[in-house]
């Protein structure tokens, strides 16, 4: 595995690990990962998007993933399964959310 890498080569990448993980629950679940502005080349912010609902919604802090972190653990397969778990669990809550909401309606 590997490590390393530039803030916008390890944002892709991030993108990419999180959006393989998300569709797994549900192909229709989007990964987005805020890089820009006042986090530039110090951090990440992770939400996912199904339909309009978006968790954590907006307003509310995302899931917050450090530059530095990220980058020298990408490489770390358990770090990697942690993660996993983490943004696995966020899409079940997610479509939780959006199945309860479907049912109300």
């Amino acid at each position: 595995m590997f490590s390393g890498g530039d803030y916008g080569e390890v944002a892709r990448w991030l993108a990419n690990f999180v959006t393989s993980h998300v569709k797994r629950e549900n192909p229709r679940v989007e990964a987005m990962v805020e890089a820009e502005g006042e986090r530039e080349n110090r951090s990440y912010g992770v939400r996912l998007r199904l339909g309009a609902r978006v968790l954590p919604p907006p307003g509310t802090p995302p899931l917050e993933l450090d530059f530095a972190d990220v980058s020298s653990h990408r490489g770390d397969l358990a770090w990697c399964d942690a993660l996993a778990h983490r943004v696995r669990e966020l899409a079940r809550r997610l479509i939780a959310e959006e199945r309860g909401e479907r049912r109300s309606a």
